[in-house]
């Protein structure tokens, strides 16, 4: 029996996902201390001009240099939840599955959310019903730095030091103009892969 250990993140990688199809259990990290330039805030997708940075902005502590995860709030002062939305729409309007979808996820967007692990995790949920991935998940309650009973994936929450896995290609919306860009986020998959995308990730052989 696999138990797979990994962050919350804002819809996060394909390679993320890859590993929640090929595990029995999962168990998201809930106690860490947060860091920039991670899936925890930012997400890939594949724009008209290439690869295109998503990225929630967050209020700064004052108090303090470390902050834990949890305690992150969102910053609401600009409509960033509008531009992600739009770019999603401009992104992949003409892929096959994104009026499939929609529905599924516009209601991320059109109010203002707080904690940024909060809104992950229903993303996060959000995402496994799309993909109909019926999988149980618990939640760390203390921070351990090198647990025994998980296989550890939290590193795969490095946005800037990913390590480089041979994925599949599948077709995506702008490949014509860029070539095939591998793990963006899951909504790339979703959008172009639909039905299919559950299958993508359960037969990928990477690293489990």
């Amino acid at each position: 029996m696999k138990t797979s250990l990994l962050h919350p993140t804002y819809f996060g990688s394909i390679l993320q996902y890859v590993a929640i199809a090929q595990s029995d259990t999962v168990v998201f990290e809930n106690e860490d201390n947060y860091q920039k330039q991670t899936y925890r805030n930012r997400t890939y997708i594949y724009g008209a001009n290439g690869k295109l940075l998503l990225s929630i902005p967050i209020k700064h502590s004052q108090k303090q240099e470390r902050q834990l995860y949890r305690d992150v709030r969102i910053e609401n002062d600009f409509q960033w939840q509008t531009l992600h939305w739009k770019s999603l729409e401009t992104a992949y309007r003409t892929s096959p599955f994104f009026e499939y979808y929609e529905d599924e996820f516009i209601h991320l967007f059109e109010k203002p959310r707080e904690f940024l692990l909060d809104f992950n995790y229903e993303c996060t949920q959000v995402v496994l019903d799309c993909l109909q991935l019926d999988i149980s998940f618990s939640k760390t309650i203390t921070y351990d730095k090198d647990p025994k009973e998980t296989t550890d994936l939290r590193d795969l929450v490095n946005a800037k030091k990913e390590k480089s896995y041979p994925l599949q290609p599948y077709i995506q919306v702008f490949e014509d103009k860029h070539g095939f860009i591998p793990n963006l986020s899951i909504l790339d998959l979703i959008f172009n892969e639909g039905t299919n995308a559950l299958t993508y990730l359960e037969h990928q052989s990477i690293f489990l």
